[in-house]
């Protein structure tokens, strides 16, 4: 009976666990969902900023950009040539030589017409948090249109606001993708892991000499 009594009570333990953990998870993605999704806009009416932020998504070993990111980058194509940014700052994985997020979408971007001049990249973007911070630190941006798809934006948007930076989203879902329930599983992690970067006040993984938005582009070219 005490074994068996022990045993429930572990279950008991465990379970409450459980559900408490649930709770705080959920109650962090709707503090930073509804905290970032109020700075989110249309292309049509998004205000005029210094810089489109495209965040990395998968690139093949052929250097073809998957479908998701592709989006992102014909999206802030779209708001560099209406005018309603000054430069793109693509944010990636360029961990490896093997694979490099950053300039296979240079080279998409040139492809498309934009000045080398205007294209900057961010080598060390390995997460949302590390791609806006260094924007903030190490490109020195002020303000800032975040380009990924909706499901990301919120995320994004709130770890822009609280690092103070004036930032307002585009969505770049320009056509179904795969994968839509295992990638919001992950989210709600990853805005759990956002929010603590938030409270503890974390580093990125780099930082580095600062590479101004001002300046041109090719400075952060390797």
């Amino acid at each position: 009976m005490k074994l068996e009594r022990l045993l429930m009570n572990k279950f008991v333990c465990a379970l409450v666990l459980f559900f408490v953990g649930v709770v705080v998870v959920v109650a962090i993605n709707f503090i930073v969902q509804k905290g970032g999704e109020s700075f989110i806009h249309d292309a049509d009416n998004v205000p005029q900023k210094e810089v489109a932020l495209v965040l990395g998504a998968r690139v093949y070993k052929n250097g073809r950009l998957s479908d998701m990111f592709r989006d992102r980058v014909d999206m802030a194509i779209g708001l560099y040539e209406a005018g309603k940014v000054e430069k793109i700052l693509v944010s990636g994985d360029h961990g490896t030589k093997e694979y490099d997020e950053v300039n296979a979408a240079k080279d998409y971007l040139l492809q498309n017409g934009v000045p080398g001049a205007d294209i900057f990249l961010d080598h060390a973007g390995f997460d949302t948090y590390d791609s806006v911070y260094r924007a903030r630190d190490v490109f020195q941006v002020k303000s800032m249109v975040i380009v990924t798809q909706g499901y990301h934006l919120p995320r994004a948007l709130y770890i822009a606001d609280k690092l103070g930076l004036d930032a307002v989203g585009v969505g770049a879902d320009l056509r179904p993708y795969g994968g839509e329930s295992y990638r919001n599983f992950r989210e709600e992690f990853a805005v759990v892991k956002a929010w603590l970067d938030i409270v503890l006040k974390s580093k990125p993984k780099f930082l580095g000499e600062p590479i101004p938005i001002s300046g041109e582009g090719f400075a952060s070219w390797d």
